[in-house]
C-alpha cells in the first residue's frame, strides 16, 4: 500500500482495491461535431484531456487497478431515454439537440454512431470493463456497483467530461455507496464556463472526496 498525494490530505491506496473509473470519453465529448459542440460548448481543451487519461492507462494497467469505462448513449429507439414523462427527456442535451434539430435525429450518443464512440487514443483493452448508461450517473440503471463489489475495490479514481455532470453525479453515487471517490482535476473537463470545474473541484475537496492530478497518480503507480 502507498499513499497518493492529493488534497486535502494523501490518500492510502492499494492498486489491488483501486479501480480507474474513465467516464465518458466518447467523440461525443471530445471532438469538433461531436455532441458537446453541437450545443456550444467549448472542447478546445479536451484533447489535453485526452493526454492526461492516455498517461494514467498506460501506467495503470501494468500496476494491476482495474479499469472501467463509462460511455453514455441511448438505443436508436430511444427506449431507454425515458421518454416525455422522465427529466431526463427534457435536460439531456443530446436527446434536447436531436429534438431540437432534425438533422440531427439519430446521430447523437446513439449506440453504433461515431458521437456514441470512445476516442480512438483510448480505446478499452481486453480485460477493461466497459459499461453504458443512459444516465448522468454510472450507477444508476447500471451493473457498475455489482462489478466493482465483486472485484473488492473500495477506491475510485475519476477522471473523464464533463466534470460538473456525468464525473460529478457518477462520484457523487459513489460517495453514497460508501466507496471512496478521488477526482483527477486535470484529467477531467466541465461543460460550461471554467467556474463550473472550479465549483466541481471545490465541492468534492471540502465533502466528498479528494483532488489529485495525473502526476501524481503517476507517480503513485511508480511510473516517475
Amino acid at each position: 500500500m502507498g499513499s497518493l498525494a492529493a488534497r486535502p490530505q494523501p490518500v492510502p491506496l492499494e492498486p489491488a482495491r483501486t479501480a480507474l473509473v474513465i467516464v465518458d470519453m466518447q467523440n461525443a465529448f471530445v471532438h469538433k461535431g461531436g455532441m458537446l459542440d453541437l450545443a456550444g460548448m467549448d472542447v478546445s481543451a479536451a484533447q489535453s484531456v485526452v493526454q492526461s487519461v492516455r498517461t494514467m492507462l498506460d501506467a495503470a494497467r501494468p500496476a494491476g487497478l482495474r479499469i472501467v469505462y463509462l460511455q453514455m448513449g441511448y438505443r436508436p429507439d430511444l427506449a431507454d431515454s425515458g421518454g416525455p414523462s422522465s427529466p431526463n427527456w427534457h435536460k439531456e442535451l443530446a436527446l434536447v439537440l436531436m429534438r431540437e434539430r432534425p438533422e440531427l435525429a439519430g446521430r447523437l450518443l446513439i449506440h453504433g454512431t461515431w458521437d456514441f464512440a470512445i476516442v480512438d487514443e483510448l480505446a478499452p483493452a481486453p480485460g477493461d470493463i466497459v459499461i453504458p448508461k443512459a444516465r448522468y450517473s454510472g450507477f444508476f440503471g447500471t451493473p457498475l456497483d455489482s462489478v466493482l463489489r465483486t472485484a473488492g475495490i473500495t477506491h475510485l479514481v475519476f477522471a473523464g467530461i464533463a466534470t460538473n455532470v456525468c464525473v460529478e453525479s457518477t462520484l457523487r453515487d459513489a460517495f453514497f455507496r460508501e466507496y471512496w471517490p478521488v477526482l483527477v482535476e486535470d484529467a477531467t473537463l466541465q461543460a460550461g464556463p471554467p467556474s463550473q470545474q472550479d465549483a466541481t473541484i471545490f465541492t468534492v475537496e471540502t465533502f466528498f472526496g479528494s483532488v489529485t492530478t495525473t502526476r501524481d497518480v503517476v507517480a503513485w503507480l511508480g511510473g516517475e
